[in-house]
């Protein structure tokens, strides 16, 4: 297969074409990625055509219905789930929270959880309110000086545990962790996962029936699609909770986890996502496939070219004296989102950064126990460098003069 070409990937995604943003190099792609074409026309064409309530037998209401079922058949295809396993909610907090009330009600006291410091405030704080209704919660500690999860530090947590949460990939530390093989050792115990995909989705579509997690979370706004949660739940825990939404949609399994309806124009939006995948594929010159694989090899180039265009910025940090570099230093082990403690704030840094046209952020990103844990300040907080496969080597090169400058 073909490499990806930058210049045809940002010939998708309307902010490169932009005037007002001419000159800008983006590099806070954690907190939110530039949505691709095909999204922001879907969603333009749903609210001039179809912004009606769908599911009704006139045309207008009937492709509107007909457009949000796209998204639900398409995405959970590319992630290798039924389509009645995935859902949408406003957010991946709002989800985890919803979830977190279903298994209040499913669990007994006196049961334990386990919950990590490495996450990102949405998929630990809403577990960590279940200790009030009498759950035990244990949780599974980073070191403190890597912030690295280790898989032998969780196994005396297990015992009688029913629910592990943890990140694929944390926002400040950005290593990668072992999914699958965190679910299977979970499994062993009898307990089920929930994985909180926000930080890792963006760099590649996962294979969530492959990793096995039985919930699996992101965000479509850090997929290059329109602000909405993407929630997968297996189907024997979906059926296993009880139903959070309005009693008489208890049967569907795809409406038992989302309480407030949906954003229509938003859940149509997100099938923009699986074109843009589709878009990828196609420009890698493969054979046709099924989405799964297609994903699965768009996933793979992604992850390509974002380990080649990282050393660079790590080999630079590396080599001063001056900021501490959160998380692994080799580009295979992490995500690119690179966070650095320096002696000046944050968010300092970042405004400092701004007038070099290097758009980036500072402050705790909500991962506040991760950094209290690594002994930073959250209210110093880090400096957060984060970017995607659409972000070009002359942007690395940029960058590392703007910092070098400013440090």
């Amino acid at each position: 297969m073909s490499k990806l070409d930058p210049d045809l990937i940002r010939s998708h995604f309307p902010a490169f074409s932009e005037p007002s943003l001419d000159g800008q190099a983006f590099f806070e792609n954690a907190g939110g990625s530039y949505p691709c074409r095909f999204v922001t026309d879907r969603l333009e064409r749903f609210y001039r055509e179809r912004k009606v309530q769908p599911y009704a037998p006139y045309d207008a209401s009937r492709v509107a219905g007909e457009e949000m079922d796209e998204a639900r058949t398409r995405l959970s295809a590319l992630l290798g789930v039924d389509e009645d396993e995935l859902s949408f909610g406003p957010s991946t907090t709002q989800n985890v929270y919803v979830l977190a009330q279903a298994f209040r009600e499913w669990l007994t006291p006196g049961d334990a959880i386990v919950v990590t410091n490495q996450d990102h405030e949405a998929n630990t704080g809403a577990w960590r309110r279940l200790e009030a209704a009498g759950i035990e919660v244990r949780e599974w500690q980073i070191d403190p000086l890597t912030g690295h999860l280790d898989l032998d530090a969780l196994r005396p947590l297990l015992d009688g545990a029913k629910l592990v949460a943890f990140p694929h990939c944390s926002n400040v530390v950005g290593e990668i962790n072992d999914v699958a093989a965190i679910t299977a050792l979970a499994h062993a115990a009898g307990a089920v996962v929930c994985v909180d995909g926000v930080s890792y989705a963006p760099h590649g579509f996962p294979d969530v029936g492959k990793l096995g997690a039985d919930i699996y979370l992101f965000s479509a706004y850090k997929t290059y699609g329109p602000h909405q949660g993407i929630m997968v739940v297996r189907r024997a825990l979906a059926e296993a909770l009880p139903n959070q939404g309005h009693g008489f949609n208890g049967s569907s399994l795809y409406k038992r986890f989302t309480p407030a309806g949906d954003d229509h124009a938003q859940v149509a939006a997100c099938a923009g996502m699986a074109d843009y995948v589709d878009a990828l594929y196609a420009a890698l010159g493969a054979p046709h496939v099924e989405a799964r694989d297609r994903a699965a090899a768009v996933h793979d180039a992604m992850r390509a070219r974002e380990v080649a265009l990282l050393p660079p910025l790590l080999d630079f940090l590396q080599g001063r004296n001056d900021v501490r570099l959160l998380g692994p230093a080799a580009a295979e082990a992490r995500a690119p989102t690179v966070a650095i403690l320096h002696d000046r704030p944050g968010e300092a840094l970042a405004a400092e950064l701004a007038p070099h046209g290097i758009n980036a952020g500072g402050g705790d990103f909500y991962a506040v126990r991760p950094l209290q844990a690594m002994g930073i300040d959250p209210a110093h907080g880090v400096l957060r460098l984060s970017f995607t496969h659409y972000t070009t080597e002359a942007e690395i090169d940029r960058l590392i003069r703007a910092l070098d400058h400013v440090l």
